[in-house]
């Protein structure tokens, strides 16, 4: 059982680093095609750091939690109704 726990969760922490890094990566790109439609009243690099900066402290990152949260509470209740009701 323990086996499967370390499994699942080295398996669990693959994918949100997968989606963590494409998320980040799909932001960047709509960040560079933003400032090329923008007026450039700022450096590039400043525009990108403070636009990652607000994609950070947004929901978006946060939701990518549900990785671990929704495999793990799906199956203690599969494990519950299986054996108490």
């Amino acid at each position: 059982m323990v086996r499967l726990v370390i499994f699942g969760f080295v398996i669990l922490t693959v994918v949100y680093a997968c989606l963590f890094f494409y998320s980040r990566s799909v932001r960047r790109a709509k960040l560079e095609s933003w400032y090329e439609d923008s007026d450039k009243t700022e450096d590039f690099d400043t525009y990108v750091a403070n636009g990652m900066r607000d994609y950070d402290s947004s929901l978006r990152p946060k939701l990518l939690w549900g990785v671990y949260i929704v495999p793990i509470l799906t199956i203690c209740m599969i494990i519950y109704l299986t054996n108490f009701a």
